[in-house]
């Protein structure tokens, strides 16, 4: 396939001119596909804080502090490394995504805002900032969607594709709340783990009718994307790939009905994680080789060799830099809570 790419664009796979947008490119998706994931805990929580009892959300607040700063970083580095990488595209990208990245911004500053002032705030305020968390989580969600569904439908107009645009906000919510209620299912106990298993389950539905919505519109709107997952041997792959995201959402449904006592159990968070890491891998290769698909490609978009090799070189030094310090921040989010944290 690479070869393939090279030939067709009258290059050498060992071109800069070539291989650059690639290494960019896949290191982008890193960064998207890590934030997407890590800040999914943070938009979980924070959509169920307001479903929770009064007592127990203090504890579901408690699960956020340790490791929340560190979400946005990923994000961040990916519209930076979009921004000098690929700058014939990122006026065109975001010119389309205004709206929904919009969203996601105030929701994140909202965020960023209440957490910090809830602690400071006096005891008979410190609701008004959980809701102002909550409302800010929501609208992030929702715009996580809404950039989802304006990707699958080629940033198309329209009041129906609009429609569609607010259902895939809802589906992305819906998968939010499934990734952190699954989570907290292997963290709590008693009440408010029931609780978390009910949430998880009642949303399952809506999430896999948004990745199949996706899925369904990025190959019946875009032809050539249908031809890449049908052509030739392709078929089989991905045959295998959609039956796996179809194993792992009957697993979840599964592990979350058929629990004997409610024991702690980390299965359900693992197949919520690889079910997102499949479907977004699946959104890259669809997308691939296109950052606007069938209009600008990342040889269209890209910048010149030398700002390509200083933007690749300052993301491969930030993100293990990243890691680590996710790493060190995020060491609490699996481990055994502790008894100060039980409800």
């Amino acid at each position: 396939m690479i070869m393939g790419l090279a030939n067709s664009l009258g290059m050498q796979v060992q071109d800069p001119a070539f291989w650059l947008p690639l290494a960019c490119l896949a290191v982008l998706w890193v960064l998207l596909i890590a934030g997407a994931i890590l800040d999914g805990f943070d938009l979980g929580v924070g959509v169920l804080l307001p479903l929770a009892p009064p007592a127990a959300r203090q504890q579901l607040w408690m699960h956020l502090g340790a490791w929340r700063d560190a979400n946005g970083a990923w994000l961040l580095l990916a519209a930076g490394l979009f921004a000098s990488a690929f700058p014939a595209a990122w006026g065109q990208v975001m010119g389309r995504l205004y709206a929904p990245l919009t969203l996601v911004l105030l929701g994140g500053i909202l965020r960023s805002v209440c957490f910090e002032f809830r602690y400071r705030a006096r005891p008979a305020d410190r609701e008004r900032w959980l809701n102002g968390f909550w409302v800010g989580a929501v609208l992030s969600a929702l715009g996580h969607g809404w950039v989802m569904g304006r990707i699958a439908t080629g940033y198309q107009g329209g009041v129906t594709y609009l429609l569609f645009d607010l259902m895939c906000g809802l589906c992305a919510l819906a998968t939010y709340i499934v990734l952190a209620a699954s989570w907290l299912s292997a963290r709590l106990h008693g009440g408010l783990q029931q609780r978390a298993v009910n949430w998880a389950r009642r949303m399952i539905p809506w999430s896999a009718t948004g990745m199949l919505a996706v899925a369904m519109t990025l190959g019946l709107l875009n032809g050539g994307v249908l031809h890449r997952w049908s052509n030739g041997g392709d078929w089989r792959g991905a045959l295998a790939f959609w039956g796996a995201m179809l194993l792992c959402m009957i697993a979840l449904d599964f592990s979350l009905t058929r629990r004997r006592g409610l024991r702690r159990s980390w299965m359900p968070c693992i197949l919520t994680l690889l079910l997102l890491f499949l479907m977004l891998i699946g959104v890259a290769f669809s997308l691939f080789p296109y950052l606007i698909l069938d209009e600008v490609t990342i040889w269209d978009g890209s910048a010149d060799p030398a700002s390509q090799r200083l933007a690749l070189a300052a993301a491969v030094v930030a993100v293990p830099v990243l890691l680590v310090v996710s790493l060190m921040n995020y060491r609490s989010l699996f481990a055994r809570p502790k008894e100060s944290e039980e409800y």
